[in-house]
């Protein structure tokens, strides 16, 4: 795969993740109600940056897989490139999605006086779902009926590597038909009613981000560029109206709920769709872009340790009012900013010393693969 970053790719991963710590600030962070949390939820609520998320994710992992998969002249070949994409998954996502199950784990054994972690028994029966990838289908069980556990973030994880071990298979069952299997499946999400079962187990936004990876490299997709995004602030406009449109449509409010999933996935589309062709028509080059390729860069550990540093945060507060000490309680603005630099702290330590140095543990084992004796010389490269 292309190895050059796409500024507007992180841009798009930073408004995710943003979104989605905005999103879960009451109920995981904040157990009274918060006024003005409550106000602005009533009006806009950001967790389409999920959907955003999995667009991303199609686009990405597809513009890379498929011509590699496709390149391929023999059975054998395709196979070793397959395994070549998992392991590269494998050691990109597991290690610190296993590390902070862990943690939050020992969280509520150790750490969980004020029950801010959850019970022990939804917490293991939780931990054991994100590690075996089953986590979507006991969030669609435990919807309502029953507690989840911290690691309710998992399920879209799980999503993402059911998807991610499914694709490769996909490409070879549908070859020349992949289109049509795609365009379909996202047709028949968009006219259904979403049950928590469907809700969990989505995959329209993906298929949309994998279609558009298969257009890029069409000669017309570069005929379809938004030129007009180059003009001063348009882009920046743009890509606002748009947020503020998914989060109206994920309230309820919207009276179309029965498309709402739907046609969130088709702007985050649009949006990974603008950002597709490097131009930074979202975000100009200068301070902002950098500061949010920041945290584009840093989006999967912020989204894995957001949780757990939330209720860490709750634990301490609760603990300085037990022992009669002064503490953020009552100060919504102060626990914000102790809340978002412990995991601007958290999520820089996991980038540094668990994601960074396994991803390259990966590459390397893959590297080491491909000299071996008897492997297939590779047709292209694959780096995620």
């Amino acid at each position: 795969m292309n190895s050059k970053r796409i500024m507007d790719i992180e841009v798009l991963r930073a408004i995710a993740v943003l979104g989605v710590l905005f999103h879960h600030l009451q109920g995981s962070l904040f157990a009274d109600p918060v006024p003005l949390l409550e106000k602005i939820h009533a009006w806009a609520q950001p967790w389409w940056g999920v959907d955003l998320f999995f667009a991303i994710s199609g686009f990405v992992i597809a513009r890379g897989l498929i011509p590699a998969l496709q390149g391929c002249t023999t059975r054998q070949e395709y196979w070793q490139q397959t395994r070549n994409f998992w392991l590269r998954r494998a050691f990109r996502l597991l290690p610190s999605a296993w590390l902070w199950l862990a943690l939050m784990l020992l969280a509520c054994v150790f750490l969980n006086r004020s029950g801010a972690f959850g019970s022990l028994y939804a917490n293991l029966q939780a931990t054991l779902a994100g590690v075996l990838q089953y986590a979507n289908f006991r969030f669609a069980d435990s919807f309502f009926h029953y507690e989840y556990g911290s690691s309710f973030v998992y399920w879209s994880l799980s999503l993402e590597e059911q998807f991610y071990l499914l694709f490769p298979l996909l490409i070879l069952l549908c070859r020349k038909h992949l289109v049509w299997a795609l365009l379909a499946l996202v047709a028949v999400q968009i006219f259904t009613m979403r049950t928590p079962l469907l809700m969990a187990v989505r995959t329209d936004a993906l298929a949309l981000g994998v279609l558009l990876a298969m257009w890029s490299a069409q000669p017309g997709y570069q005929r379809w560029q938004p030129t007009c995004l180059r003009r001063p602030w348009v882009g920046i406009l743009a890509l606002i109206a748009t947020g503020l449109l998914m989060s109206f449509m994920a309230t309820d409010r919207f009276t179309f709920a029965n498309y709402r999933l739907g046609s969130i996935a088709l702007l985050s589309a649009v949006l990974v769709w603008i950002a597709s062709y490097n131009r930074n028509y979202l975000l100009p080059a200068g301070h902002a872009q950098r500061v949010m390729a920041w945290i584009g860069s840093r989006s999967y550990g912020i989204y894995l340790v957001h949780i757990p540093a939330y209720q860490l945060v709750r634990e301490l507060i609760f603990r300085l009012q037990s022992a009669g000490l002064p503490s953020p309680a009552g100060h919504p603005i102060l626990t914000l900013v102790i809340a978002f630099g412990l995991i601007a702290l958290l999520s820089e330590l996991n980038y540094r010393f668990i994601e960074m140095p396994m991803r390259n543990r990966g590459a390397a084992l893959v590297k080491r693969l491909g000299t071996s004796p008897t492997a297939v010389p590779s047709s292209g490269a694959t780096s995620c």
